[in-house]
């Protein structure tokens, strides 16, 4: 185990605020099988604190990155169909905004299972992903995707530019917040950018968790919680120049930042930074206050689902959930509930179907499985998509069957 950081992994500022306390936890994606169960798990500690100088939110580092992205990493973006929509309408939204075609270079950073270069190849524009977990990478490959089986930073950055693979669109979806060294890692976009490439960083957005008490956005894979200010600060330090922000719907609430080679690029600095810079500024994600009550909020969430369930329970209702997702772990485990309140969880990926939750050892089995059992509940874990796994599930209520969300708020309904 590696000791806990205690400077700012960006500017370095020693004394950071905690203000989130999560207890300790095993890593969210650390799916066990049936042989597992019978040995200790590793846990760490869950908390994030604010930096008080550049107000990077992030996590109290305890492991190493290896320790989260192994080889046998379970997630797999293609599971999601509204996430796939997404990746292939941004495929042709930046084409056409870009001009891109045969003679460009797309390059994705952590590219998992190809979810998105995939469009990229139809188009037949010339792309490759960067993705270090091997279960992943494997999966696009099977996709034709030429993939670099690394984590990225300035090293190969510079080596895959020197290679001839320097960039004119670089894409890192849900990946910013979750690197240890932040600074390295921007540096080696502006390595890889072609003089004139633009790079895209999508990411959920700090002042929506906080808004809307997304606390389970919160898991030691997530190394940092980024907001447009932190963002451009770091980016600014590692010579990246914000040009552009978009809002996306995805995680409950993203941006979606467009940056180009400070030295290089010609794009002009759009309204939209100013404006959203301004928003960040007017809630006080600058100051200590909306920190401040985000644990009391946190953790009545988290006293209200247990409560519901053992209700539940003493009815004689039958419960299980949906999504083995990190998300969900981080409520299972900071509520301290298992397989005594929710009997399992169905998840749509096979990789793990089989296993069991980590800390809460809840099995997880297939949608079938679950549907097959006539739940009178379902907790829906990933309430990101909530509405395309009510349509998922949508049988259940042909027994009476609802749905229970305990984010932001507990909520039960058909």
């Amino acid at each position: 185990m590696n000791a806990r950081t205690k400077n700012c992994r960006h500017c370095h500022e020693p004394n950071l605020n905690p203000f989130l306390d999560l207890g300790v936890a095993p890593p969210s994606n650390s799916y066990l099988s049936q042989q597992d169960l019978g040995q200790d798990e590793i846990t760490y500690p869950l908390i994030i604190e604010v930096c008080p100088k550049c107000w990077l939110v992030q996590t109290q580092d305890f492991a190493s990155r290896e320790t989260f992205f192994s080889k046998d990493y379970a997630y797999f973006s293609s599971f999601s169909a509204s996430w796939l929509n997404h990746a292939k309408e941004y495929v042709g939204l930046m084409t056409d905004r870009f001009s891109l075609d045969q003679n460009s270079m797309i390059v994705e950073i952590a590219a998992n299972d190809g979810y998105l270069l995939q469009y990229a190849k139809e188009r037949n524009i010339p792309c490759c992903g960067v993705e270090p977990t091997t279960s992943t990478a494997d999966a696009a490959r099977k996709k034709g995707i030429d993939i670099v089986e690394e984590f990225f930073g300035k090293e190969l950055g510079q080596l895959l530019k020197n290679q001839g693979r320097g960039a004119d669109l670089t894409v890192a979806n849900n990946v910013l917040a979750h690197v240890p060294d932040i600074n390295d890692f921007v540096k080696g976009f502006t390595a890889i950018l072609n003089p004139e490439g633009v790079a895209t960083f999508e990411f959920p957005h700090l002042l929506e968790m906080l808004k809307h008490n997304q606390f389970d956005t919160v898991y030691h894979e997530h190394y940092s919680y980024l907001s447009l200010s932190a963002v451009q600060r770091i980016f600014k330090a590692n010579g990246l120049t914000v040009f552009d922000v978009d809002t996306v719907p995805f995680h409950g609430g993203s941006l979606r930042v467009f940056a180009q080679r400070s030295d290089t690029g010609s794009h002009d600095i759009l309204p939209s930074v100013v404006q959203l810079l301004s928003d960040e500024i007017a809630f006080g994600l600058h100051s200590q206050k909306p920190y401040a009550e985000f644990q009391m909020r946190a953790q009545k969430v988290s006293d209200d689902l247990v409560a519901c369930l053992k209700k539940c329970q003493q009815e004689g209702l039958e419960v299980a959930a949906f999504g083995a997702a990190a998300k969900g772990n981080t409520v299972l485990n900071f509520a301290g509930i298992n397989a005594d309140l929710i009997s399992v969880v169905a998840d749509s990926n096979p990789a793990k179907q089989g296993k069991f939750m980590p800390g809460s050892h809840i099995p997880i089995v297939s949608l079938d499985a679950m549907l097959s059992s006539k739940p009178d509940r379902v907790v829906i874990l990933p309430w990101n998509i909530k509405n395309e796994i009510k349509e998922l599930l949508s049988p259940i209520r042909d027994w009476g069957g609802m749905f229970i969300t305990a984010v932001p708020e507990l909520k039960i309904e058909k």
